[in-house]
């Protein structure tokens, strides 16, 4: 039979984008799972990228339930197209697509990166990095050919290869000193992100006093961009308890990280990101528009670049800022994730270019900061420029029911009507991804339908911690009255 991914995107409920696959677990079928995973490797054929004569495509996944079944049908997809599956285990997603990008070979992730277990996704990565937009046209085109029967039959997944993993951690451990972080104390919150073990590792392996907390058997949706009450007072708790200099965690497939002051408080992942590009010495950063104008404010980089907010888009702008001849180009989201488009030399090694998002490099940068300029986590946090963000988001909320909340303010005075009571008159307005409004008080109010989740997302920035969640609690109210 004859299945194309168009149409197939319309019938399953498991949407294909740039991001990959996301969906309800029980909807990513084992055959719908097979027909995305060869579509995309008939892609890259199709563009040559691949050469249909044998080779590897390396699979990894998360901790949720239903990833083993999917890794399954994945490697059967790409078995059956006459590549060798490499089992790269559970190990987080840089890690698999530095794998790919060092080997030259397809990257595939199976997660649902934050979202609740009941959901998975499939990240797929091509030899040269991340899918773009400019392949998504190109993949949901493809039309895939299943023979009947054809996954009637058992198929045996590879044995587990530590290989990815290893390299993953011997990236940081190779090139950082096995002393630099002597000084910290550090608190690695585990519940269940597919790293956690890999984390302590690494930080113990710097000379830091490593901790374990929270383990959990059990998935947890940990969210960097909209932490969750009970993670929020869980490091305070911790904190106070034990005194650690930071507690660090990531979400479940270990691509974006959470980190904390010495006090408890997690830090905003695009603090994380301008505090980590200031240790690196960037000279270019890639941004989409809903990060904190802390970044410009600064005045610490050469070329800021401001983008619609996805990693495929930041990572389109690192390589335009190559291409004009920059040489220290990084990125990162609201999220935390970071990004390095160019090679950095640190303690006089270096460290080589990761174009995806990870979670080790930028946190490992703020404890270095930390102890290069002397300055405690709160410290670095207070001396930038005062400003504050916060995010929020409706669960369960369709593109296209985002899309009719979006409609209502093609005019700034509709705008005002609905905000402006709370938050003043309306000073420009950005729909460079959603709606980004700036207020005569410089408060900043941004709404957009989530690109790879059933949800609607409301980012605020304001001139104090106080006042971006009073913004935060008003917005939500508007929203959630308009949703009805």
């Amino acid at each position: 039979m004859k299945f194309k991914i168009k149409e197939v995107m319309q019938r399953s409920g498991v949407k294909f984008g740039t991001s990959g696959a996301r969906g309800l677990a029980d909807e990513m079928t084992d055959l719908i799972c097979y027909i995305y995973t060869q579509g995309f490797l008939q892609y890259l054929e199709q563009t040559g990228e691949l050469k249909k004569s044998g080779g590897t495509v390396a699979i990894a996944g998360d901790l949720r339930p239903s990833t083993g079944r999917i890794m399954t049908a994945v490697a059967r997809a790409a078995s059956d197209r006459g590549y060798t599956p490499m089992n790269c285990g559970r190990v987080p997603s840089p890690a698999v697509a530095l794998y790919g990008i060092e080997n030259r070979c397809p990257a595939i992730m199976v997660t649902g990166s934050h979202i609740p277990s009941d959901r998975n996704g499939i990240k797929f990565n091509k030899a040269s990095g991340e899918v773009l937009k400019s392949d998504e046209a190109g993949i949901i085109s493809q039309v895939v050919e299943v023979p009947e029967g054809q996954l009637d039959t058992l198929f045996e997944m590879p044995a587990e290869d530590p290989t990815a993993g290893m390299a993953y951690v011997a990236r940081t451990l190779d090139v950082f000193p096995s002393n630099c972080l002597a000084e910290k104390k550090i608190g690695i919150y585990q519940h269940s992100a597919v790293g956690r073990e890999m984390l302590v590792k690494i930080f113990s392996g710097l000379g830091a006093e490593v901790t374990a907390l929270g383990f959990s058997d059990t998935f947890i949706p940990v969210d960097t961009e909209a932490i969750r009450e009970e993670d929020v007072a869980l490091a305070r708790q911790w904190s106070a308890e034990q005194g650690f200099d930071a507690i660090l965690s990531t979400d479940g497939d270990s691509d974006r990280p959470l980190l904390s002051d010495e006090n408890g408080e997690w830090l905003r992942g695009d603090i994380i990101g301008l505090l980590a590009a200031r240790y690196l010495g960037a000279d270019s950063v890639s941004t989409p528009v809903s990060c904190n104008t802390a970044l410009e404010k600064t005045g610490w980089f050469a070329d800021v670049r401001r983008t619609k907010i996805g990693s495929p888009f930041v990572i389109t702008s690192m390589n335009d800022a190559v291409k004009a001849g920059r040489t220290g180009v990084v990125g990162y989201e609201a999220n935390g994730g970071f990004l390095t488009n160019t090679a950095f030399t640190v303690f006089g090694n270096e460290l080589t270019a990761l174009p995806t998002r990870d979670a080790v490099l930028p946190v490992l940068s703020i404890l270095l900061l930390s102890i290069q300029e002397g300055k405690t986590i709160s410290g670095l946090r207070s001396g930038l420029p005062q400003r504050f963000t916060a995010s929020d988001r409706i669960q369960n909320f369709s593109t296209e029911e985002s899309a009719k909340i979006l409609a209502q303010f093609e005019k700034v005075s509709a705008i005002e009507a609905a905000f402006g009571e709370v938050f003043g008159e309306v000073e420009s307005v950005d729909r460079t991804d959603g709606l980004r409004v700036t207020f005569q008080t410089l408060e900043i109010l941004h709404m957009r339908p989530s690109g790879n989740a059933p949800e609607f997302r409301c980012y605020n920035e304001a001139g104090s911690p106080k006042r971006v969640l009073e913004m935060q609690q008003q917005s939500m109210e508007v929203l959630l009255k308009l949703k009805g």
